[in-house]
């Protein structure tokens, strides 16, 4: 009996390239208009950097919302390339480094950690993160951190009573990732930062 689909991540997916689209073409029609010859408003740049913006985020979400099979692949510029679009004009910086390729549903749980990272760092920092032979360190660096501990069992325990909110929803989605790959999380905590392993 074949396994079930995820549907969650299908959904995930589904919705993104929808959106993809759309979202592309509106850029697409800033862009003419800024070549347009005249000198272009506010309005115009604003646009153009709320639409690059949510380019971005939906890109980012597809990877760790939507669904992956066990040999997708990504590479390390594509990755690169799109968290440096996530990074440019907000509060958090990201520095990743690992090899060219790697498994998507590596990447996948990478970013729905990278997201539990961001709950925490309201007030921006630097997220490095590092891929060995064969361990992830994610090390989430800022200088307020906003830690709820109730929330965070939720990453480790499966009976932790938490109620998720949906803005906190990878939370939720982070031990099936790691039930996939056959991982378990390390969570250390420091003074200004945060190191998750797995």
């Amino acid at each position: 009996m074949p396994d079930r689909p995820d549907l969650s991540a299908l959904l995930g997916s589904r919705i993104c390239h929808d959106l993809i689209s759309p979202i592309g073409a509106i850029g697409n029609g800033v862009e003419l208009l800024m070549l347009d010859g005249g000198t272009p408003g506010p309005e115009i740049a604003l646009i153009a950097e709320s639409v690059g913006h949510a380019n971005a985020r939906i890109r980012f979400f597809r990877i760790a919302f939507g669904a992956s099979t066990g040999d997708q692949r990504i590479g390390r510029p594509e990755v690169q390339s799109l968290l440096a679009d996530l990074a440019n004009g907000g509060r958090l910086a990201f520095d990743w480094d690992g090899p060219q390729d790697l498994p998507r549903r590596e990447v996948k749980l990478a970013f729905l950690l990278i997201m539990c990272l961001e709950t925490a760092m309201t007030h921006g920092g630097r997220i490095v993160i590092e891929r060995g032979d064969s361990r992830w360190l994610i090390r989430g660096i800022g200088p307020k951190l906003r830690i709820e501990p109730d929330l965070w069992e939720v990453l480790s325990n499966t009976a932790a009573r938490h109620q998720v909110t949906a803005a906190q929803v990878h939370f939720a989605l982070v031990p099936d990732a790691l039930s996939c790959l056959g991982r378990n999380l390390g969570v250390e905590m420091r003074d200004g930062e945060i190191r998750l392993t797995f």
